[in-house]
This record gives structure tokens, sequence and C-alpha cells, in this order.
């Protein structure tokens, strides 16, 4: 205790104890310092426990947090219900099972319509515009339908049927001679751009006059965010949205050759010489699983993989828009993950 005394004000106790020796002095000094760097060692590690405790719960806090925002993605569709509005709603977590289906598409945009009432089945991205690629051909063969030129007449594969911007292949030789009807059918069924270039360079006023009919009927159709400059869909600046696209199936349903011609699984033409056959480029149109009235592939680079089908889902006509997949088969599994949502959604809907 008098060390600590002492200890407070050293030369305070100095000058009024002249008769204690310097010896007692240094004595109180050293056991005050001894005693205070103790205190502070104990102080400071101290603080460095509570500090390494405060570290661990923050990291564990945030790799919980992390965990849980991994496990509850967002995922936006709409009601199944026909009465429902057709706004779009926020899944609570209590629906893993839809959450796990909206991850595991490869699609970056997908659609899916109930073409009876307009009710929003499924969305993800339905707004944007996108490159469409070769599903551009079916606004080609429904021009091709309506200009009622004769199916009969026999067109010629030229050079300036040849893709020169992204040399695709195609084994429509040049010197090619197949009917109007032949091409329309290769056109659509197995997506060959040459037969496609030729449809529209035949159209009275050429390649120009085609590409405007293809935009006026857009037009027509309510497509606000269609455009086209070509009519194979080689060009990325061939766009729309998965609404317009929808607008597209209702039109070209109408027209029964082109329900014939893009869901027949393979068809044989001659070729110079040889007859070669030509096979549907969707590979679902071969599963008895499904009932599709309208079918239609298509993919370039900035596309991605895409396809868009109107087809029968529990006897509901349905029409789903799948853009800018990754993978060559990953649409065609999203359409069978999409169709088992439905079918789920329409059985709930039912108990």
């Amino acid at each position: 205790m008098l060390a600590l005394v002492f200890g407070l004000n050293t030369n305070a106790y100095s000058s009024t104890n002249g008769n204690t020796s310097s010896s007692a002095t240094h004595h109180v000094k050293k056991k005050f310092s001894t005693h205070a760097k103790t205190k502070a060692k104990t102080k400071k590690a101290a603080h460095r426990t509570v500090a390494v405790r405060k570290t661990h719960v923050s990291r564990h806090h945030r790799h919980s947090s992390r965990r849980i925002a991994t496990r509850i993605p967002h995922v936006h569709r709409v009601a199944l219900s026909p009465s429902s509005d057709t706004s779009v709603q926020r899944y609570a977590p209590s629906h893993p099972e839809a959450q796990i289906k909206h991850a595991a598409l490869q699609s970056e945009v997908a659609y899916v319509q109930d073409m009876e009432n307009s009710t929003v089945l499924y969305q993800k991205n339905s707004d944007e515009v996108r490159p469409i690629a070769s599903i551009s051909k079916l606004m080609t063969a429904l021009i091709i339908a309506e200009a009622h030129q004769p199916l009969g007449d026999k067109l010629t594969i030229t050079e300036d049927d040849v893709d020169r911007l992204r040399h695709s292949r195609s084994r429509l030789t040049v010197g090619t001679e197949l009917s109007r009807a032949d091409m329309l059918h290769l056109a659509l069924m197995s997506s060959e751009n040459r037969a496609a270039h030729a449809l529209a360079r035949n159209y009275p006023g050429g390649i120009p006059a085609f590409v405007r009919a293809m935009n006026d009927k857009a037009r027509a159709l309510g497509m606000r965010q269609t455009h086209f400059i070509e009519p194979t869909g080689l060009s990325s600046s061939n766009v729309s949205t998965p609404r317009d696209l929808v607008k597209l199936l209702v039109a070209v349903s109408k027209q029964p050759l082109i329900h014939r011609f893009t869901t027949d699984d393979h068809y044989e033409v001659a070729v110079g010489r040889r007859r070669q056959l030509f096979n549907n480029t969707n590979r679902l149109i071969r599963s008895p699983d499904w009932d599709i009235q309208i079918s239609k592939t298509g993919f370039i680079n900035e596309a991605g993989e895409c396809l868009v089908m109107l087809t029968k889902i529990d006897r509901r006509e349905v029409a789903i828009i799948l853009l800018n997949s990754s993978g060559r088969y990953s649409r065609f599994g999203d359409a069978v993950r999409l169709r088992n949502l439905v079918e789920r959604e329409t059985n709930l809907a039912m108990m």
C-alpha cells in the first residue's frame, strides 16, 4: 500500500522526507514499474482475446449470411390461377422447389404463357430485347405463306444465298433446285439458311422488299420491340422479346403449312443426283411425351441456344420461349423442366 502511495508522486515524497535513503526510493520506483508493466500486459492480453472473439463471431455471421443467401435465391414468377393478376410476384422462402427449378434453368430468358387466358405461368428476364437467331425464320415463313406465291415453283440456290457473314455450312450446294414448298420446309424444319435466303430473294422486290414486309408484319401484330434486317437470323440485329415472340407464334399457328413443316421429324429431298435426309433441329419433336404445334430453334453466338414452341401441357395450349441458353442441349432440358413445373402447379391448383 505504501509503495502505491509513494509511487504516485516520488518527487514529493523525497522532498518532504529527507531522512529516507535514495535506495529506498529506488526500490519503490522499481516495484511500481514492475507492477505497472504486469498490469498493462494483462490488460492488453484481455483486449486481444476480446478482439479475437469478436472477429470469430463476425466471420461466423458473415459465413452464415452467405450460406442463407445462397440457399434462398430471389425468384420471380406469377400465379398459375386463371383469375390471378399477371403482375410479377416474389416467392417467399417457403417455395424451395420452384426456386430450385429457377436456379436449374440454363436459359437467360424464359417465358411460359397459357394461351387460353393469357396467364403468365413463368417468366425470367421476359422484357429484355435479345437477338433471336433463326427464330426469325418463323416471320420469313409467315411472309411467304401470306404472299400466296405458287408453292410448286422451282427456286435455285445461287452464290447470293451463301452465308458470307458467319460462313455457316449448308448441304444445299450452289445450283440446287427445289420447289418453293421444299425450300420453306427445310428452312423451318432444318433451319437451312440458304433456303430461307432463296425464299426472300425470290419475293417480289427481292430482299429489301421482303425485309420491309417482315417489319411491317411485326408492327401489325403488335410486336413493338421486334426488328429484322434479313430473313435468316444470321444477323444479331434481328431482335425481339419473349412477349413479342408469343404474338408471332399465335400468327404462324394459323398457317397449317407452317404447323406441318415445323413439326415434321425428317424430310428427304433430291440435292443434285442424290437424295438427302434432313432432320428437325428440335429433338423434342421425336419424343412421345410432347404434343408440339409450332416449333423453331436458333443459334448464333450473340443469341445463344434458342427455342420457341407452341405446345399442349395437360390439355392446355402453352407458349414456351427460351433464349440465350448455354450448352447444345440445355434449351431442351429447360423446356422439360418448365413443363414439369407447369404440370405440378396444375395438379396443385386442382387439389
